[in-house]
Parts: C-alpha cells; structure tokens; sequence
C-alpha cells in the first residue's frame, strides 16, 4: 500500500487524514510480525529506549503516552519501570495495537492501547504529563510532523514534556550512505527534516519550549538523536 496524496507518513501506522491509510511498520503487513526482531537487531533498542526513558524522568502518577506506539516495547517498559505510572499507546495500524496488548497481557502490564491518528489525538487538552515517541516522526511528511506536534502540545499539561528518539543529522559520509536504505523505505521527503536536523524547529513551531537535542547514538544505518521539548506552565 502507498501513501496517498498528503499522507503525514508510513510505518508504525500513520493514516493520512485525507485518505485514512497507511503502510505497515516495515513497509509490507506481511513483515509486521517482525518488526520486534529486526528493531533488536539493528538498532540497539535497549540502549536508545533506556536513554529515552531515564531522559523522561518519568514518576508515579504521571500520565504518559507513547505515541506510535508499535508492538508496545516502550509503554510495557515504562509500565514496568514506573509502576505508579499510568501508560498508554496509540498507534493507527490496528496489527500492531493487537500485538501490543497481547505482549501486554503476558507481561503482567496495565498498559492501554489505542487504535488512532497522531495528527489527530483523541484526547482532551492537558491530558498528560508525557509524550514519548520512538522511531515515529521519520515517517511523517512534514505537514504530518507538523500536524502530530501540534497535537502533542495540545495534550501535554502545564509543564508536561515531550520525550523523542528519532533518526538525527548523519555523523559522516559513511552513515550517510547506509541511511539511504532506509530513506528509500520510508521516503526521501519523510525522512529529509530529520537529516537535515530539523525536528526542534518542529517542535518549536508548535509553540513548545525548551527544545533540546540532549545526545546522539550510533546504530547500524544512522545516529538515532535523543531529543526533548516542555509546555511553558504559563
């Protein structure tokens, strides 16, 4: 399936809020089982998403969403982790919110799923104290992005925080090169804003403050870039 006209991306299930499509986590739905293995294989996803996590500085009573959610890694995690927390996950593929709550289920997790549109969150304004994302926004067109951290500050409380691990600026030719593979899965126009280093203007254009990539981390393809952004309590 391909994004349509307009479509804020593909991946993790993100729907065009024109079209309502998307295309499945590694492209293909076939592949979607998957998913788990691959990221563990290629992306150090213990070491990113710990970062992300102590990064977070999440605590008991705080209200989190992961959004594009995936299989649940991260939510389950932070469940664990955090037992005072209350987690949920949104993602728009439905596969990947089944298996989500299946994982959670076997883990003992009070993690809840949700089946929805990053662009277009359902839920009240100043809901939660977090938003955490993990390999989301390099799947956004820029008008995606743009939309989907409009929602995340509409969401976050008063001093809530935005929590993100997302492909960064290349660190040398070399890992340039070997990102192409993946700009040629999710999208040259997709991908380009966060090569180019751009997700804090995003971010900032959405009117959050304190915008801030905190650390970079070498993966087989690319850097992933740690980054984090607040609603002004004012």
């Amino acid at each position: 399936m391909v994004n349509g006209p307009g479509d804020p991306g593909r991946g993790s299930a993100k729907p065009s809020p024109e079209s309502g499509r998307f295309v499945p986590a590694l492209g293909f739905a076939a592949l979607t089982p998957l998913y788990d293995a691959v990221i563990a294989a290629t992306m150090r996803e213990s070491t990113f998403r710990r970062a992300l996590l102590a990064q977070a500085a999440i605590a008991d009573g705080h209200r989190v969403l992961d959004l594009g959610s995936g299989s649940g890694t991260l939510a389950i995690l932070i469940g664990r982790e955090v037992p005072g927390a209350r987690v949920e996950g949104l993602d728009a593929d439905p596969a990947m919110v089944g298996t989500a709550r299946r994982k959670a289920a076997l883990a003992g997790s009070g993690a809840v799923f949700h089946h929805g549109d990053a662009t277009r969150l359902p839920f009240a304004d100043a809901t939660f104290d977090r938003v955490v994302s993990s390999l989301f926004f390099h799947h956004l067109s820029p008008a995606g992005k743009r939309q989907a951290a409009a929602e995340i500050a509409r969401v976050l409380r008063p001093g809530g925080e935005l929590h993100v691990a997302d492909w960064g600026p290349a660190p040398d030719p070399v890992m340039r090169a070997l990102f192409l593979m993946v700009q040629l899965l999710d999208g040259f126009e997709n991908t380009r804003e966060n090569v180019e280093g751009r997700l804090p203007e995003v971010f900032s254009a959405a009117g959050l403050v304190e915008v801030a990539c905190t650390q970079a981390i070498p993966t087989l393809f690319e850097s992933l870039a740690l980054y984090r952004a607040s609603k002004s309590r004012t």
